[in-house]
């Protein structure tokens, strides 16, 4: 399937981003990202935000005398937290379907590992409701975004949820000729946490069991304070 990559052209792929950092503080609702970039040459983009992996635990519901309890579950590897697609066209008319799950682009050539083997068969049901669940999320999207402002000139807007986790993120950008990877460029992107909310996550990490032990005492402390003023009105 890889056969189908082009050989690069000598001119890269320039891109880049309007930041390379997401900081996440006190009140942090989401935010949005430009992508921008010239191509060398005549072609289609497609563009791939993920990161980081993770292993997901996915349970399908069943009926049981009238009660919906859980039921089988499989769980997955290597699976990004998050997963933006955004494209000049839809990818099943830019890329054949071997090269696109060779790559991992779009959700129909998803890479979706079991930790323990299922029977065949099996796979498709919960990888489809692992990718609903984190699209309900609004951690993973797909769309027809990426737009040429003029003949080689290209941008797209990015757009990450108030959910996005923190960690290290790759953006794929790939040009698309006549069915072929003509090239490719990677770009590198951060979301770490930022302000009083960096501190008491990087200090509820490091000492666990003291954080464990004020979190208690501030809590006996507030229900102290609570009914205090309570039965003093």
């Amino acid at each position: 399937a890889l056969g189908t990559v082009a050989a690069p052209s000598s001119a890269n792929l320039a891109v880049d981003l309007s930041s390379h950092l997401i900081s996440i503080t006190t009140g942090f609702t989401g935010t949005d990202l430009l992508l921008f970039g010239a191509t060398p040459g005549e072609g289609d983009i497609i563009v791939v935000v993920r990161g980081p992996a993770t292993r997901v635990d996915v349970r399908r519901k069943v009926r049981v005398a009238g009660i919906w309890v859980n039921g089988p579950s499989a769980e997955f590897e290597d699976v990004p937290a998050l997963y933006i697609l955004s494209s000049s066209r839809p990818v099943d008319e830019l890329l054949r379907h071997e090269l696109r799950r060779a790559l991992g682009i779009g959700f129909d050539a998803f890479p979706a590992r079991t930790v323990e083997p299922l029977k065949p068969g099996e796979v498709g049901p919960f990888r489809d409701a692992l990718i609903r669940r984190k699209q309900a999320l609004g951690l993973y999207s797909s769309e027809v975004g990426v737009r040429f402002v003029q003949d080689q000139l290209f941008r797209t807007t990015i757009s990450f949820p108030a959910s996005v986790p923190t960690g290290e993120y790759r953006v794929d950008v790939y040009l698309i000729d006549d069915g072929k990877v003509a090239n490719m460029q990677a770009t590198p992107l951060a979301v770490t946490k930022a302000g009083i909310g960096a501190k008491v996550f990087e200090f509820a990490h490091r000492y666990s069991a003291l954080y464990g032990i004020i979190a208690v005492l501030l809590a006996l402390f507030a229900g102290w304070l609570a009914n205090a003023l309570f039965r003093r009105s």
